[in-house]
């Protein structure tokens, strides 16, 4: 658990395994049509968040890229660099030669130049074509197309079966994780192989909102529901990814140094655990 007394903000950098950094804090843009995707990211921009979480399957990844290209145009000082841009493959594919082409279509498609990191989004396809996508990132890598390389949705067997394979290693796994959904199995897992954990749905899609000791503890260290999720997530050393196409709440979302949560407090949201998936859960997928 990463200590209480850290402070974190919208410029507050990760390292990684690879010696990169990313943002803490990002911005998610699943389930954003094409439009709230744009206008979301240049809002985001102009609020300080500089890493956005995006998908081949959320079907946004050229518009997402051009708000950022035309932030990185009109604003003075914001540099490519400054930005931290991920996206996903949408299907594992046995064809290392489809796998290559679908990353250099997200490449062009968000006009960026690169990828900063690129994501296997799924274990579904079977070992042979996890393995075959993999290899077609890891040469990816080596040709400057994305930086990083890493996997969602990836359970503990999965994980094994890269590391022992892997030319260049995995170094995010980003993974639906909460209170309610705390998936310590694979955080461990990750963990014992330096595998950074990005918490997608870290707001519980605003599920749990009203819950009994969320509540509680939102009175307690006076923030707001969504604000004690992200601290939470924060503290376990994640990076949260939560998603909001209100400038307000992005603003609200990223204001979590107010607070400490005490290790008992953590211990009591830890409690909350009920496995409770609010989307999908290839985890277990063979």
């Amino acid at each position: 658990m990463a200590s209480v007394s850290t402070k974190y903000t919208l410029a507050s950098r990760v390292k990684l395994a690879d010696g990169r950094t990313m943002p803490q804090i990002q911005l998610g843009l699943y389930m954003m049509s094409r439009t709230e995707a744009q206008k979301s990211v240049s809002a985001a921009l102009a609020v300080g968040y500089r890493g956005f979480d995006c998908a081949q399957m959320y079907h946004n990844e050229r518009e997402a890229g051009t708000a950022l290209r035309e932030s990185l145009a009109s604003s003075a000082g914001l540099t490519r660099e400054d930005i931290f841009y991920t996206s996903k493959l949408a299907q594992n594919r046995a064809s290392y030669d489809a796998v290559r082409a679908s990353i250099s279509k997200s490449v062009s498609d968000c006009g960026l130049g690169y990828i900063d990191l690129f994501l296997l989004h799924s274990p579904y396809g079977g070992k042979q074509a996890r393995l075959t996508s993999w290899r077609a990132v890891e040469d990816a890598i080596d040709a400057g197309e994305i930086r990083s390389g890493g996997v969602s949705n990836y359970g503990v067997a999965h994980i094994e079966e890269l590391v022992a394979a892997a030319r260049i290693q995995p170094v995010v796994n980003q993974i639906e994780s909460h209170p309610f959904n705390t998936r310590t199995d694979i955080r461990d897992c990750c963990k014992m192989h330096n595998i950074l954990i990005e918490a997608y749905a870290p707001l519980v899609r605003g599920m749990r909102m009203q819950d009994a000791t969320v509540l509680s503890l939102s009175k307690k260290y006076s923030c707001s529901p969504a604000q004690l999720l992200v601290r939470w997530s924060l503290q376990h050393g994640m990076v949260p990814l939560p998603k909001s196409v209100r400038k307000d709440r992005m603003i609200e979302n990223a204001d979590v140094n107010g607070f400490e949560l005490t290790t008992e407090d953590m211990s009591k949201l830890d409690s909350l655990d009920e496995h409770l998936v609010t989307d999908w859960d290839p985890t277990d997928t063979e």
